[in-house]
C-alpha cells in the first residue's frame, strides 16, 4: 500500500504533541481564571448574570459534557468493526477541540488582553467541539486520526468566526444553535465528505454495516443525547423563565419527534417493521430543530409541531435522500448527519425566522435570522470544501478503501473468538477442497 502512508508511529504522536504544546503556550500567554470583575458581553448572551454564583451553570455544563463525550461517542458505534474509533477518536477530537475552542472563541471577548475562563466559557467551548463531532459522523470510517485533528483546528476556527458574526454582529437569536452548530457542522462535514469522495466505495463496503450488539451500543448514545438535550438548548439562555421555556420547548419537541420518527419508520420499512437507524437518529431531530426558537414564546404546541415535522423529515431523509446523495451527488455520509443535523438544523433556522416575524421574541429581526442561517451554511460549505482539500493531501495517512470502517488499522484490536473459529472453519474448508 505505498500510495497510502497509514503508519501512525511518527505522524500522529508528533502532531498531537506539537498541537498540545502550542495550545499550552497560548494558554500561558492569554488565558486566566475569571475573577468576576470587569465583564462585557460574551457570545450569545450577557454573561454578567453569572458573576454572583460562579457555579450556577455547572449542572448544565455537566449535561452538555455528557452529550459530547458519551452521547456523540456512542451514537457512532453502530459500525460493526469501528467502535473503538467511534468512541476513542470522539474523545480525542473533543478533548483537543474544547481547548482550541476556548482560545478561538475567547479571542473575541478579551478582558484586559486575557481570556477569562468561567463555566459559561467552557460550555461554549464544548459547543464548539460539537460541530467537529457532527462533521466526524459524515466522514466516519474513511479518515485517519491525523486528518481529523487537522479538521478540528480548521473547523473550530471557522466556527468561531461565524458564531461571532451571528451572535454579536447580526445579533440573531440561536440559543440552541440549530444554525451555528447543527446546520454548520452537518454541511461542513458533507462538504468535506464530497471532496474526499471515494469511487471505490460506491457500492458500499463489507464493514459498512452494523451487527446486533453494535446497534444496541449506538442506542446508548441516542438515549444520553435524548435525555440531556434540554440542557444543551437552554444552557446559555438567560437564566430564569427564559431558560425554563427553553427546557420545556426542547423536552416537548423531542417527545413529539419520537412518535413521528417511529410512525414514519414503520410506514416506509418492509412489512411495517422499525429500522434501528431511524430510531437511533431521527428521534433526536426534534432537539436540533427546536434549538433556534427554544427560548422563544412559541407555545408548548408550537414546540411539539416542530418536533413532529423534524421526526418526519429526518426519517424520510434516511430512507430516501441518503441513497440519492451517495449515488448522484457523491456524498458518502456515513452516519447520515444530513438527516439528523443538516435538514433539522435548517428547519430550526426557518422556524426561528417565522417565530421572530410573529413577534415571539422581543427585539428579534427576521432579516438577521435569515442572514444568520445563510452565513452558517456559507461558512460551512466553503470552509468544509477548503478543509476537505487540505485533508486530501497524501501525507495525512488516509486509509485505503479496503481498510475503511476497520479499527485494526489504527488500534490494537483483541481477536474475537468467533472470528478465529470462522477462519479455522474456512481454512479446513479450503484444505478439503485442495485435497479433493
Amino acid at each position: 500500500m505505498p500510495a497510502y502512508a497509514t503508519n501512525m508511529r511518527l505522524k500522529f504522536p508528533i502532531l498531537a504533541l506539537i498541537l498540545e504544546i502550542i495550545t499550552i503556550i497560548l494558554f500561558a500567554v492569554f488565558v486566566d481564571y475569571d475573577d468576576g470583575k470587569g465583564h462585557g458581553h460574551d457570545s450569545h448572551s450577557n454573561e454578567t448574570h453569572h458573576e454572583e454564583k460562579p457555579m450556577d451553570l455547572y449542572p448544565m455544563f455537566q449535561d452538555v459534557h455528557v452529550m459530547i463525550f458519551i452521547g456523540f461517542g456512542f451514537l457512532m458505534t453502530f459500525l460493526k468493526r469501528y467502535g473503538f474509533s467511534s468512541v476513542g477518536i470522539n474523545l480525542l477530537l473533543a478533548a483537543f477541540g474544547l481547548q482550541w475552542g476556548l482560545l478561538m472563541q475567547g479571542v473575541w471577548h478579551l478582558v484586559d488582553g486575557k481570556i477569562k475562563i468561567n463555566i459559561f466559557k467552557i460550555i461554549n467551548a464544548d459547543f464548539s467541539t460539537a460541530t467537529v463531532l457532527i462533521s466526524f459522523g459524515a466522514v466516519l470510517g474513511k479518515t485517519s486520526p491525523v486528518q481529523l485533528l487537522i479538521m478540528t483546528i480548521l473547523e473550530i476556527t471557522i466556527f468561531s468566526i461565524n458564531e461571532h458574526l451571528v451572535a454579536t454582529v447580526l445579533e440573531a437569536n440561536d440559543v440552541g444553535a440549530s444554525m451555528i452548530i447543527h446546520a454548520y457542522g452537518a454541511y461542513f462535514g458533507l462538504a468535506v465528505a464530497r471532496v474526499l469522495y471515494r469511487p471505490g466505495l460506491r457500492n458500499g463496503h463489507e464493514n459498512e454495516g452494523s451487527v446486533y450488539h453494535s446497534d444496541l451500543f449506538a442506542m446508548i448514545g441516542t438515549v444520553f443525547l435524548w435525555m440531556f438535550w434540554p440542557s444543551f438548548n437552554s444552557a446559555i439562555a438567560d437564566p430564569g423563565l427564559t431558560q425554563l421555556t427553553a427546557v420545556i420547548n426542547t423536552y416537548l419537541s423531542l417527545a413529539a419527534c419520537v412518535l413521528s420518527a417511529y410512525a414514519i419508520s414503520s410506514l416506509v420499512e418492509h412489512k411495517g417493521k422499525l429500522d434501528m437507524v431511524h430510531i437511533q437518529n431521527a428521534t433526536l431531530a426534534g432537539g436540533v430543530a427546536v434549538g433556534t426558537c427554544a427560548d422563544m414564546n412559541i407555545g408548548p404546541f408550537g414546540a411539539m409541531l416542530i418536533g413532529l415535522v423534524a421526526g418526519i423529515i429526518s426519517t424520510l431523509g434516511f430512507k430516501f435522500l441518503s441513497p440519492i446523495l451517495a449515488s448522484s451527488v457523491g456524498i458518502q455520509d456515513t452516519c447520515g448527519v444530513h438527516n439528523l443535523h443538516g435538514m433539522p438544523g435548517i428547519l430550526g433556522g426557518l422556524a426561528g425566522i417565522v417565530a421572530v416575524s410573529l413577534g415571539k421574541k422581543e427585539g428579534g429581526d427576521p432579516v438577521m435570522q435569515a442572514a444568520a442561517l445563510a452565513s452558517s451554511l456559507g461558512f460551512a460549505l466553503v470552509g468544509g470544501a477548503v478543509t476537505g482539500f487540505i485533508m486530501k493531501l497524501p501525507f495525512w495517512g488516509q486509509p485505503p478503501d479496503q481498510n475503511c470502517y476497520d479499527d485494526s488499522l489504527y488500534w490494537e484490536v483483541p481477536e474475537e473468538e468467533d472470528e478465529n473459529e470462522e477462519s479455522l472453519a474456512h481454512a479446513d474448508h479450503s484444505k478439503n477442497k485442495a485435497e479433493v
